[in-house]
């Protein structure tokens, strides 16, 4: 690895946001769970977990969409709620899923100056009755049309942006949130990506 590339990936794991994440329950399309992946890169997630207890794991993600986001990512799969829920907690402080209830909190009432993993559901189903009862809350995206859905991926990209948006504010990208011990761990893990 050259010098300004170690430079550029050191610079890029600095910005990494180790109190923010998502979770995705049995998303089928492997092209929303790639596109959602190279959202979580662009504000500076670095772990994303995937939890498929109704569909089987996916084999591959759609490359496309993803532009190679994957590789850049730590990806913790799991098919059992409670052990995902279980390493969510050791992280995470806020748990909270998109889902539309009577008590959920509008997107833009989340202080995500604190410890969040937003869980995201299926395209047909939205978040299990399992998942919801194991979160903290729920929470909605505010619309004013007639469909109140949005594609998981736009929905993941709105919820994501608007935490970018609080922490940039607050100064969370000024300040490394990695320990150093990760950092070394994923560089090395890049540079050998990067010779894949």
């Amino acid at each position: 690895m050259t010098p300004e590339r170690s430079t550029k990936l050191l610079k890029v794991l600095s910005k990494r946001q180790s109190n923010l994440t998502v979770v995705m329950e049995n998303v089928h399309d492997p092209h929303n769970i790639s596109a959602v992946m190279r959202t979580c890169d662009a504000v500076g997630i670095q772990d994303i977990y995937i939890l498929n207890t109704k569909i089987p794991r996916h084999k591959k993600f759609g490359a496309k969409s993803s532009s190679s986001a994957l590789k850049w990512l730590s990806v913790h799969q799991f098919d059992n709620a409670e052990a995902c829920f279980k390493e969510l907690r050791k992280q995470y402080e806020i748990i909270l899923t998109t889902h539309l209830s009577s008590d959920a909190v509008d997107l833009y009432a989340i202080d995500f100056t604190k410890s969040v993993a937003l869980v995201f559901g299926n395209e047909h189903a939205g978040v299990s009755e399992e998942v919801r009862n194991m979160a903290d809350g729920n929470f909605i995206i505010p619309q004013m049309g007639i469909i109140q859905s949005l594609n998981i991926s736009v929905a993941c990209a709105v919820s994501i942006y608007e935490a970018y948006r609080q922490k940039k504010i607050n100064g969370h990208y000024n300040q490394q949130s990695l320990s150093e011990q990760r950092m070394n761990g994923l560089m090395e893990e890049w540079g050998f990506n990067e010779g894949e």
